[in-house]
């Protein structure tokens, strides 16, 4: 028992801290959105995910241990919960957001292709982000030695995967699709934002615990993923629709494929201001 609320109080904390912060950090309208990538606030909420990850530190071999009881590994319903958990965040938060944009083009509905188009670009980019960030930490996985959370050593990610734990890319991806989609339901269907942010927060938070299930990751790695997660979601949301002319959205969002005369196919732009 006490090893299964350890462990729900981590994933609700990793699930319920970037909600949090993206409630306080949401704009009041549409005019208030600042067309800077990045902001003094955003600092401030950089320091407190970051603050977040040094205090795991000291309960990462604890949590390890307990997720790697035996009792807890031989319960058949968590470990279909983690393989579930582990799909969404990869390959799921990059299938699901491509399908939701190519669904808003084929059925003409812009609202949803911008949540699609700018999900996946969050994603994206977060995973860019985070590779980079496991190359240049090489940290060890907890399956290589479940007694050492501090073995680090920069750049031998880049070669061996067992070394490449900071910080968890499912997580990562997860809360940047959760991040991302949980702005732009906000932006388009502003009454739905908190029901919406609740249910993918809480998705995202199983991802990443269900990397600690599976042993691949430390709890500290989960939150600092979760961290790179939700800023490129804040990010990607918040610049794209500051600047609705930019060259992505334009080309994916704006362009129009009709029948022209002749038995031709003519090409068009729309405006994306909104």
């Amino acid at each position: 028992m006490k090893n299964g609320w350890m462990a729900a109080l981590a994933c609700a904390w990793i699930a319920a801290a970037p909600l949090a912060a993206q409630e306080l950090a949401k704009p009041d309208t549409t005019a208030q959105r600042s067309a800077r990538l990045f902001t003094r606030r955003d600092a401030y909420i950089a320091g407190a995910f970051a603050a977040g990850a040094v205090a795991m530190l000291p309960v990462d071999r604890t949590l390890a241990k307990q997720l790697q009881d035996s009792t807890v590994q031989a319960n058949q319903l968590l470990s279909h919960a983690a393989t579930a958990a582990r799909r969404v965040g990869s390959p799921g938060a990059l299938v699901l957001p491509l399908v939701t944009y190519l669904g808003g083009r084929v059925l003409h509905k812009p609202q949803l292709a911008d949540l699609g188009l700018h999900t996946f670009e969050s994603v994206v980019m977060a995973e860019m982000i985070t590779d980079l960030a496991k190359v240049a930490a090489g940290r060890a996985r907890p399956e290589e030695d479940p007694e050492d959370p501090f073995d680090y050593r920069l750049g031998r990610g880049f070669s061996n995967h067992a070394f490449a734990s900071m910080p968890s890319g499912h997580t990562t991806a997860a809360f940047a699709a959760a991040s991302a989609a949980t702005a732009e339901v906000g932006e388009h269907w502003p009454r739905h934002r908190t029901v919406a942010g609740i249910t993918l927060y809480t998705a995202a938070g199983l991802v990443g615990l269900s990397r600690m299930y599976n042993n691949q990751h430390w709890a500290s790695d989960v939150v600092v993923g979760a961290a790179v997660g939700t800023f490129s979601g804040w990010k990607v949301v918040g610049y794209t629709h500051a600047h609705p002319g930019n060259p992505l959205d334009r080309i994916l969002l704006g362009t129009r494929v009709a029948p022209a005369g002749g038995g031709g196919m003519a090409i068009t732009w729309a405006s994306l201001r909104r």
